[in-house]
């Protein structure tokens, strides 16, 4: 189960952060009034995946140990 939780943990890591990047990067900005108003055209769907894997991922580890 240690094994299986430490696999998940990884995949949901790199997932947040290829997809967390990817999301940044279609974002626009533009200003309006002096003030910067960012717009995002991202999908946030496999971001919230692959933070929901992380957590079931770490939730294996810890409740392995304790």
């Amino acid at each position: 189960m240690k094994a299986v939780g430490t696999i998940l943990l990884i995949i949901g890591l790199v997932g947040t952060l290829l997809f967390g990047f990817q999301a940044i990067q279609d974002s626009e900005s533009f200003s309006f009034l002096g003030i910067d108003i960012a717009v995002s055209k991202a999908d946030w769907t496999p971001l919230i995946v692959s933070g929901i894997i992380f957590l079931i991922g770490l939730v294996m580890i810890i409740r392995k140990k304790g």
